[in-house]
């Protein structure tokens, strides 16, 4: 049977990072889906390893060190969070190639095993499904009438979980270039 979002399962996933340095998530939000349905959410406040915070950065998510000075580092964090991931045919992020390299770095850093599952991008499936004029998150998101709140971690990896059903049942066959 060809891999569909019918007969598989995912899970979505966003990092917020305090500083452009990839083992500073700050906040993960994370939506897994079984079946083309939304099963588990999950989000996290994360102590980055530094106490500063990138200006920027800031400006973009509104998280300040203040915010997750009590909060576990992602190495305390990870094996309550790791479950989710089990059983997942593939992970979904919009960019993934900045959520996977948060998420392995992380990871690495921490001495954990990174998720071994490919990561299928949702800008990537935006841009083969729609014709957009931006693949952004919020212009996709605009397209399909999906609530958002940008760049809040777990309204952020909801978006992209609800992107990811619709473009999979438009276009089954991208799947396949992951999977």
């Amino acid at each position: 049977m060809s891999p569909t979002v019918e007969n598989t399962r995912f899970v979505a996933i966003d990092f917020e990072t305090a500083d452009p340095k990839r083992d500073s998530a700050c906040a993960v939000g994370i939506v897994v889906v079984d079946k083309g349905e939304i099963v588990a959410r999950d989000y996290r406040l994360i102590r980055p390893p530094r106490k500063k915070f990138n200006p920027y950065c800031v400006r973009v998510h509104g998280i300040h060190w203040e915010d997750v000075c009590d909060e576990p580092s992602f190495g305390d964090l990870w094996p309550e969070l790791e479950p989710l991931f089990e059983g997942a045919d593939f992970l979904v992020a919009h960019n993934a190639s900045f959520d996977k390299s948060v998420l392995h770095t992380c990871c690495r850093e921490s001495g954990w095993l990174a998720p071994e599952q490919p990561f299928l991008c949702t800008v990537q499936l935006s841009r083969k499904t729609w014709c957009l004029e931006s693949n952004k998150l919020p212009s996709v998101c605009d397209h399909l009438g999906i609530s958002l709140k940008h760049h809040h971690a777990a309204s952020d990896a909801e978006a992209c979980a609800l992107i990811a059903v619709n473009g999979l049942r438009e276009n089954p066959g991208f799947l396949g270039k992951v999977l």
